[in-house]
C-alpha cells in the first residue's frame, strides 16, 4: 500500500504530528491499560505512524512500534530514541515475541479494504498475544455525518495552507473516502484521496472474537461506556482468552 502517494501527512511527518497532536487517544489507552490490562507492561502499536502514542505511555519500557511507512519511521525514532520502532506490514508482521498490550490506533486498520486483508491483521494480533493480553483498536465505525465541503487553515512548522475537505460514503464496499485539496502559501497546490474501511461495531466484534479475544467495551463516548453510540470513530477492548486465532 502506497499511503504516501495520497495523503501529505506521510510524506511530512511534522506535519502528521501536527494534525495529530490533539489526539486523546494515548489517554485513552491509559484508561483502558488500566482498567483491563497491565500497567507499565509490555506494549505493541501495529500502526505506529511517528509513535507520539507509544512514546506517550512512558510508564511502560517495553514499548514495540511498527508502521508500513518507511518516512514516519525514520522521524520516530528522530524524535522517540528510546523506542524500539521498525518497519512492517500490519498484515504480515511476525516479532516472535507476545506483549501484554498490543494497540491499533488511527487509522491503521481503516486502510485495509477487503476482508482478506482485515482477517490477516487480526491474526497478527492474536500471532502476539497470549492469554490476558489485552488487544486496544480505535477505528472508524461509522461514515463521517459530514457531507458539505469544509475549509480550515494550517499552519505548521513546515507548511501554511488553505486546506477544503469532501467526504464521500460508498455503502456497497463500507469504503468512506476523503478528499482535501490544499493551498499552500507558496502558490502550489497539493491533492489528498484517502479511503478508508467502515468496520460496524458487531462486525468488528465478530473479527474480535474469531481471532481469540473477547470484547471488553465498545464506546464513543469515554464518559458514558454503555451508552450509545453516536460518534463515527470508536475504542474497542477486548482481552485474549486462547492465545490463537480460529479462523
Amino acid at each position: 500500500m502506497n499511503l504516501a502517494a495520497n495523503n501529505i501527512a506521510y510524506r511530512r511527518p511534522a506535519l502528521y504530528d501536527t494534525l495529530t497532536r490533539d489526539s486523546t487517544a494515548a489517554e485513552t489507552c491509559r484508561h483502558l491499560i488500566h482498567d483491563h490490562g497491565t500497567p507499565g507492561g509490555s506494549v505493541l502499536d501495529l500502526g505506529c505512524g511517528t509513535a507520539r502514542d507509544l512514546a506517550a505511555l512512558a510508564g511502560s519500557p517495553d514499548r514495540v512500534g511498527v508502521d508500513l511507512q518507511p518516512q514516519l519511521i525514520e522521524h520516530a525514532q528522530q524524535q522517540h530514541p528510546d523506542l524500539d520502532l521498525r518497519v512492517g506490514d500490519l498484515r504480515t508482521v511476525r516479532l516472535g515475541r507476545t506483549f501484554d498490550t498490543i494497540l491499533c490506533l488511527g487509522n491503521s486498520l481503516a486502510y485495509l479494504h477487503h476482508n482478506d486483508d482485515i482477517r490477516a491483521a487480526f491474526t497478527t494480533f492474536a500471532a502476539h498475544a497470549r492469554p490476558g493480553t489485552v488487544l486496544i483498536i480505535i477505528t472508524q465505525i461509522a461514515p463521517s455525518s459530514t457531507s458539505a465541503p469544509s475549509r480550515g487553515r494550517i499552519e505548521a512548522a513546515e507548511i501554511h495552507a488553505e486546506v477544503t475537505t469532501e467526504h464521500h460514503w460508498d455503502a456497497r464496499t463500507q469504503i468512506a473516502t476523503l478528499h482535501r485539496t490544499w493551498q499552500l502559501d507558496d502558490g502550489t497546490i497539493e491533492h489528498d484521496h484517502i479511503q478508508r474501511r467502515v468496520l460496524f461495531p458487531q462486525e468488528l466484534e465478530l473479527y474480535t472474537t474469531l481471532a481469540g479475544f473477547t470484547p471488553l467495551t465498545l464506546f464513543t463516548a469515554p464518559d458514558n461506556r454503555t451508552g450509545p453510540l453516536t460518534g463515527s470513530t470508536a475504542p474497542l477492548a477486548a482481552r485474549c482468552t486462547s492465545g490463537s486465532s480460529n479462523w
